[in-house]
């Protein structure tokens, strides 16, 4: 296994990461349970969860699991806060209140006395960075939490975090999590040359942008069976158009002359793309988990990523995979 550096932690991670947000919705327990453990098997340690998905039952999950199998050690054991978690005011965001109270909830359904890499899930504009950053630091010396990060925050909020880390003395953010595929490549723009200065791990969420590169869309009016645009809709059916089915069938191509599936080339595109430590994985199913395992020793061929590259040139987007962060004020059209 070619394992990677976690940014300058010395940690080291696999190069794929398994993405839990289907655990407990739709995925039932005893499949997210052979996925946890197969992904395990594969040498895969890094499991990525958050305190929002499925209202925390994925994280029960995979507390349970890990208190069943005994591999607590083997993994390196990453979940978020930020979005709500009960009706209140202060029951959201990235203020000291809630992050202390948000830890404490997630370390009792994971049934664990730490968390490898705590993550704000969102940046949070009515607290300030500082506020958040000392929360954590006390969580870090209080021996609840290893390391800390970020997801989907824009390069200026990920530096205003470091400069102030650096200022104030307090913990240092270790990786970001952004949205990152084919279909949107904005973050090469600046967050990329920002994490490669700075020694960040980058995660990358949606590496098959949410199966229109897998080929899982005919139509940007009719959604398959258990998608998340059929289940949820909203942020998520936004994001099929007509644009990205028409790269998405390219793609497929591309992947075919490669001797791949349109799965396989998507992951492989982002895992060996410049910059990135591991994208996440989110498979519904054991055997969507299996078809992907290879990827772990795949090489991206030069000729793949120049046809990738023609398909949607660096830099740029043709779907909107930042619809999530209302920073992003750039249109796709």
């Amino acid at each position: 296994m070619d394992y990677r550096l976690f940014g300058r932690t010395g940690v080291k991670v696999a190069p794929l990461a398994l993405g839990t947000a289907n655990f407990g919705r739709p995925t039932p327990e005893e499949e997210s349970e052979r996925i946890l453990n197969e992904a395990l098997d594969a040498g895969i340690n890094l499991i990525d969860t958050a305190n929002a998905y499925a209202g925390g039952e994925s994280e029960r999950i995979i507390g349970r699991v890990l208190a069943r199998n005994g591999k607590r050690d083997q993994v390196f054991l990453a979940t978020k806060v930020h979005f709500p978690t009960g009706p209140g005011p202060n029951d959201r965001g990235n203020s000291r209140l809630h992050v202390m109270q948000a830890c404490e909830a997630s370390l009792r359904r994971l049934q664990v006395d730490h968390i490898d890499l705590y993550q704000l899930h969102r940046p949070d504009p009515q607290t300030p960075i500082e506020e958040t950053l000392s929360a954590l630091t006390d969580l870090v010396r209080q021996g609840k939490v290893r390391y800390v990060g970020c997801s989907t925050f824009p390069a200026w909020g990920v530096m205003e975090a470091l400069l102030t880390s650096e200022l104030r003395g307090l913990v240092r953010f270790a990786s970001e999590q952004p949205p990152y595929n084919l279909l949107d490549r904005r973050i090469e723009n600046e967050l990329v040359p920002l994490a490669q200065a700075h020694e960040l791990a980058l995660i990358p969420w949606s590496p098959m942008a949410m199966g229109i590169l897998a080929g899982r869309y005919d139509d940007e009016r009719a959604y398959p069976t258990g998608s998340r645009a059929a289940l949820e809709g909203g942020i998520y059916a936004e994001r099929v158009t007509a644009r990205g089915i028409a790269l998405g069938r390219a793609f497929s191509q591309v992947a075919q002359e490669a001797g791949l599936s349109a799965a396989q080339l998507a992951i492989l595109w982002v895992k060996d793309q410049p910059g990135i430590t591991a994208p996440l994985v989110g498979p519904r199913t054991l055997d969507q988990l299996e078809h992907l395992l290879p990827v772990l020793k795949m090489k991206l061929p030069a000729d793949v990523r120049q046809a990738c590259d023609a398909l949607v040139p660096p830099g740029s987007a043709a779907v909107n995979f930042h619809n999530t962060a209302p920073w992003m004020k750039m249109a796709v059209t």
